[in-house]
């Protein structure tokens, strides 16, 4: 690949989900049995999440009085969130879809906006593709028309929508977005991906609907995608902060053998519905290993370093993992099967711990944490973006099961 992801940038909504007072607020439903009950402080309890975010500002009620106080206006008061009597409502599923229509827009344009602003050399003008991805929401013209009249883009910009594909679809995008550079040196392409989960919350009592809304919150990334050989801003001036990328090396798609039923998400006339089996982390277990092979032995960014080839080498000694953070004890089975160092999974964790599972959007985030140095900066094993030259990997798992992930290398 001749491509560089050339900034990341994200975006959340303002209303603040505390997990422990979501969990007391579902626990609390009248419809549920002494079963659900139970299963709902297990789930809250062993996601590794402490907040997430929610464009239902209904929420903000919940979280700050237990449900007593009027909701805030927005998303329709009392479509979600019934303040008086502290139940969660169940509206229809075209009443949950005009709530993403209504805010998705603006994600898609803050994501977007920021992504560009960290690209000072390029203009608005430049960008002829816009690739946007969603999953928990549909309207038309869709977000990809959105984002080139809001941004003003120009009228001839080609647009793609990657729609309901799941938590996978970003890394498909980044990878169309490496195919058209490729092909068009002189493309720009805007990756933008927003997902409100929170939308689909319902009450009920079974495991997967739990389980999925211990886990699922909304956000927005966006990445700009250019051509290796575009020409870069100068080198910035001495103490100016250095801005790394990425190279996109390569990309891979693999169908685990089994588990078609153990992961899907379907349209019921409530919001959609989550399939999320408790058997899909020992599926990941059995199959990661295999699930990386085509990706590492495709890889040719090693022989040009005159490294051994990432097939014959350990997994650990990539030195940064981009991990989507689908629950705690996926992230658990990686590590443990990889044989990944703790400081490895700190962006995942981290991500997953501050804003939950964002389908779609989550890698991103995760991505954001490398390419930016969060934490502690170094060699193998650290989460910091590092020196030029060290790779990342990064995987995503969805419906199917579906595992794809890329190589990419950080270039300073």
């Amino acid at each position: 690949m001749t491509a560089l992801l050339r900034s990341l940038h994200t975006a959340v909504p303002p209303t603040v989900l505390h997990q422990e007072r979501v969990r007391d607020a579902l626990a609390a439903q009248p419809g549920l049995t002494r079963l659900g009950q139970r299963l709902v402080t297990a789930a809250f309890n062993a996601s590794g999440i402490e907040r997430r975010h929610s464009v239902v500002r209904e929420w903000e009620s919940e979280g700050s009085d237990a449900g007593r106080s009027a909701p805030s206006a927005g998303s329709g008061s009392g479509l979600f969130f019934e303040p008086d009597t502290g139940h969660i409502l169940n509206p229809s599923t075209g009443a949950r879809n005009a709530v993403y229509t209504e805010h998705a827009g603006d994600l898609y344009e803050e994501a977007a906006a920021g992504a560009l602003a960290d690209c000072p050399d390029l203009s608005r003008e430049d960008i002829s593709h816009v690739i946007t991805v969603s999953c928990t929401g549909f309207f038309s013209p869709g977000p990809d028309y959105q984002l080139v009249r809001r941004l003003g883009l120009q009228a001839t910009t080609k647009r793609m929508h990657l729609g309901f594909m799941g938590c996978y679809a970003a890394l498909p995008a980044l990878r169309e977005a490496a195919a058209i550079c490729e092909a068009d040196p002189a493309a720009v392409v805007l990756v933008v991906s927003v997902e409100l989960c929170s939308v689909h919350v319902r009450v009920a009592n079974d495991q997967d609907t739990i389980v999925g809304a211990s886990l699922f919150s909304d956000g927005a990334g966006a990445a700009v995608v250019t051509g290796a050989e575009r020409p870069r801003p100068p080198v910035p001036a001495a103490g100016a902060p250095a801005r790394p990328a990425l190279r996109l090396d390569g990309f891979a798609t693999v169908l685990t053998p089994v588990g078609e039923d153990a992961m899907a998400w379907n349209i019921g006339d409530h919001g959609f519905e989550m399939i999320l089996g408790t058997y899909v982390p020992h599926i990941i277990d059995d199959h990661i290993t295999g699930a990386l092979e085509p990706l590492f032995a495709a890889d040719r960014a090693s022989d040009r370093a005159s490294q051994p080839p990432l097939a014959s080498r350990p997994p650990a000694e990539l030195e940064h993992w981009a991990i989507h953070p689908g629950g705690r004890s996926i992230l658990d089975r990686v590590q443990a099967r990889l044989g990944l160092s703790d400081a490895q999974l700190v962006p995942a964790r981290d991500t997953l711990r501050d804003y939950g599972n964002m389908s779609s959007a989550t890698v991103l985030f995760v991505l954001q944490q490398i390419l930016e140095g969060a934490g502690a900066a170094g060699a193998n094993g650290a989460n910091g973006a590092g020196s030029d030259g060290e790779r990342v990997c990064a995987m995503a798992f969805g419906p199917g099961l579906t595992v794809e992930s890329a190589l990419m290398t950080v270039v300073s």
